[in-house]
């Protein structure tokens, strides 16, 4: 199974902590959707290539970004056809975009399309997942984050879109200064009103040449607390644990039969294709990008050129990327893997460095599986760190 990123690289507005690639401009937003539907058409082999055989099958769509809920109805059919007429797909895939609430609110609100159409218009694309980029329930929060929305919109969103899907999952941010616990709990509990069946979770991170990077730079807002995000990590944990969801990924939080298939097939080393400028795919072997300037792509697929660059893999690489995205999730680095695919030194370092975090209940192993315990969650991306093997081949 494979699965196809697509990146709509337009926002509205640029989020103050947001380091992703986008324009706030949309004057070529119609050539940019002619240029992706060109890219998906151009690497329709691409999987077929680096397959044994020719039944490698696409199991998701997924558009992110930026804000592919900016796209016309008529945008995301294009798109979604394109992949249909050159690729082999599931017979129900999983197709997901991301939204912001203003935009689905403004789309619903406006005189010329009715809640109910909008979304049956979603649906009838295949369409059958949203994203949505809540962040916070707080006025004065998204207001620090330079949010599109407001929390009155965040709000009537999802009373409006739980009516039409099943699948829903939202985004929150963590550790923003000045955030209480209390207030932290709030957000959760709200989410949970809703009855959202997926929940993903990040700690409000500083990027550098972002403006939240400037602004704390320059004093106006106070850097996050590690210690706090911690804090909203763990209570973040119990809450949604106790409201049965399953802890599946660091930032990932999901009811049985629905977790992210696209954000899954990433961390179980599954093949995927990504479209667009600043986008990455992998095949297993080789990992390769998009340039990341809408301009250069643009040119560069109107000479019928696939702007991207390719990084073959050494075997070091991928022992580190399935150390990476093992420690982070539920299924754990299978220590039987390590020793089949890399070899016994590899294995042997790897227990080697293990030792201490298990001696400090870190990690632990359980069915010859390695895995962060419950204390552990919160700093598996150091840990892993601290496993890899940097000898590179």
């Amino acid at each position: 199974m494979s699965g196809i990123y697509i990146h709509i690289p337009f926002c509205k507005q640029a989020c103050h902590y947001c380091d992703f690639h986008f324009s706030t401009s949309m004057k070529k937003k119609d050539e940019m959707v002619l240029a992706l539907a060109k890219e998906i058409q151009m690497r329709k082999n691409e999987l077929l290539e680096c397959a044994r055989s020719d039944k490698e099958v696409v199991e998701t769509i997924y558009f992110g970004g930026g804000t592919p809920s900016i796209l016309e109805i008529a945008d995301l059919r294009l798109l979604i056809d394109t992949v249909f007429k050159n690729y082999n797909v599931v017979e129900n895939p999983e197709i997901t975009i991301e939204a912001n609430p203003d935009d689905l609110i403004s789309n619903v609100l406006s005189s010329r399309v009715q809640s109910r159409d909008f979304y049956q218009d979603y649906r009838a694309l295949g369409i059958n997942r949203l994203s949505i980029g809540i962040q916070s329930f707080f006025e004065d929060d998204l207001k620090l984050m330079n949010r599109a929305h407001n929390s009155a919109e965040a709000k009537k969103c999802l009373e409006i879109a739980t009516q039409y899907f099943d699948n829903i999952s939202i985004d929150l941010i963590y550790g923003v200064p000045g955030m209480s616990n209390k207030k932290w709990l709030k957000n959760i509990e709200t989410a949970l009103s809703f009855n959202v069946p997926h929940i993903s979770s990040y700690a409000l991170t500083v990027e550098p040449k972002t403006a939240l990077h400037s602004f704390i730079q320059k004093g106006i807002i106070p850097k996050p607390d590690d210690e706090v995000a911690q804090e909203h990590f763990n209570l973040l944990v119990d809450k949604l644990e106790e409201n049965g969801f399953i802890h599946y990924e660091l930032s990932n939080f999901g009811k049985e039969n629905y977790f992210s298939k696209n954000n899954s097939s990433y961390w179980l080393g599954k093949k995927y294709i990504g479209i667009g400028p600043s986008a990455h795919s992998y095949n297993g072997i080789s990992r390769s990008w998009n340039v990341t300037n809408n301009s250069l792509y643009l040119k560069s697929l109107a000479q019928n050129k696939l702007p991207s660059e390719t990084e073959i893999l050494t075997k070091t690489d991928r022992y580190n990327e399935y150390v990476m995205t093992g420690l982070r999730t539920i299924w754990g680095v299978s220590l039987d893997k390590i020793e089949k695919e890399f070899g016994k030194s590899y294995l042997d370092y790897l227990n080697q460095q293990a030792a201490k975090y298990i001696d400090d209940h870190l990690l632990f192993v359980d069915n010859n599986v390695l895995r962060t315990t419950k204390n552990g969650k919160f700093l598996s991306d150091g840990i892993a760190s601290d496993l890899f093997l940097l000898n590179l081949e």
